[in-house]
């Protein structure tokens, strides 16, 4: 004796006591994030920002790098800093806290590359430091050693950057996969079996 199960796929109602299918949202569809470690990308970010600001700083201090520069990338690494709390934040899967490191981690990624456009022209700039002023070989030794310095910590910075944006490039598309920004959310089709009453 087999009975037809009859599914109205919008109510998720059906005729038949036996068999029940539903389309429901998939609750499990979060920890997508999960995958990509945002916590140790977040820690990573924010170490990285930190050795990055407490360079900038000493040379604000010292008077070495340009002030002009300084300030761009101070405020710009503080679009860094606030993305990376938020992605350690995010690991508690809140959607509103998902939706604002989705949202930082965009703005990060722009500060990044303007980050890095100052990066470059700083080691351009470094790569012509201009010696001549030196009077003894000592001095111009010392000056093109530097000036040397000054180019490899600023080729650092660079890649630091580079490193930067595509930790926030790899969280936007994490977090997108959870917060759906694009499309709603799919929803997945739950077959419910129920167990015809026991025979008296």
């Amino acid at each position: 004796m087999a009975e037809a199960a009859v599914v109205d796929a919008d109510t998720g109602l059906s005729h038949s006591p036996l068999v029940s299918v539903s389309f429901q949202r998939n609750e499990r569809r979060k920890l997508k994030f999960l995958e990509g470690e945002p916590k140790a990308l977040g820690i990573t970010q924010v170490c990285f920002i930190l050795f990055h600001v407490s360079c900038i700083a000493t040379f604000m201090y010292t008077g070495v790098g340009r002030w002009f520069y300084n300030i761009q990338e101070l405020i710009a690494s503080v679009f860094v800093l606030i993305g990376g709390s938020l992605a350690i934040a995010a690991k508690n899967l809140h959607l509103p806290t998902l939706r604002a490191c989705l949202g930082m981690e965009i703005l990060s990624s722009v500060a990044c590359l303007f980050n890095m456009m100052i990066s470059s022209k700083q080691l351009q700039r470094a790569s012509y430091y201009y010696c001549s002023d030196a009077l003894t070989p000592e001095d111009k030794l010392q000056c093109e050693n530097m000036g040397n310095a000054y180019m490899h910590l600023f080729a650092e910075f660079l890649l630091i950057h580079v490193t930067l944006f595509a930790i926030s490039v790899t969280l936007v598309v994490y977090a997108c996969k959870v917060v759906n920004c694009c499309s709603p959310a799919p929803k997945v089709p739950v077959i419910m079996i129920q167990a015809p009453p026991a025979p008296q």
